[in-house]
């Protein structure tokens, strides 16, 4: 049931938000990138969309996240299944209004039954759904994080010390 609700998607595109607010398009390549390299530090990749409700009451969780441990070593990059066609007038002034600092890539991808087994075999598709890289562990969680400690609990002894 939940894998259907990505199949109403049509194609799937990175879109990188920057400082400056110009996006910059990428494919999923630039993910698993990501889910496979190990760098010091730890990276929170969150999948959310501004039309999820769970998503968008847990993303001030993951922005508190960003701004407490903006001088170590985390990235946190939100990853929105939003529509391409609804950058410019629904995600764009979503991230404005409510103050992301966060990177946000906005996926564009045809095949996503391809690339959600590649996030983790056990992902369903439902949304939201956050990974967890530190060194050479991997966390997966298919759920909504109900309060900041919730989610800082996971990543803090993930920190390098």
């Amino acid at each position: 049931f939940r894998r259907v609700l990505f199949r109403s998607f049509s194609a799937f595109t990175f879109t990188c938000v920057t400082a400056n607010g110009q996006p910059r398009i990428v494919k999923f390549d630039a993910i698993d990138s990501l889910l496979h390299s190990r760098t010091e530090g730890v990276t929170v990749l969150n999948f959310w969309a501004t039309w999820c409700k769970p998503c968008v009451a847990e993303l001030p969780y993951f922005e508190e996240l960003n701004k407490n441990h903006a001088s170590e070593k985390l990235k946190v990059i939100l990853v929105s299944l939003d529509f391409k066609r609804e950058f410019e007038t629904r995600l764009k002034s979503f991230l404005m209004a409510n103050k992301i600092s966060a990177t946000v890539l906005l996926l564009d991808e045809p095949d996503y039954n391809s690339w959600i087994d590649k996030v983790d075999s056990s992902w369903s598709g439902a949304i939201p759904a956050t990974v967890v890289l530190a060194n050479e562990k991997k966390l997966f969680f298919e759920k909504e994080f109900t309060s900041y400690n919730s989610l800082n609990q996971i990543i803090q002894p993930l920190m390098p010390k």
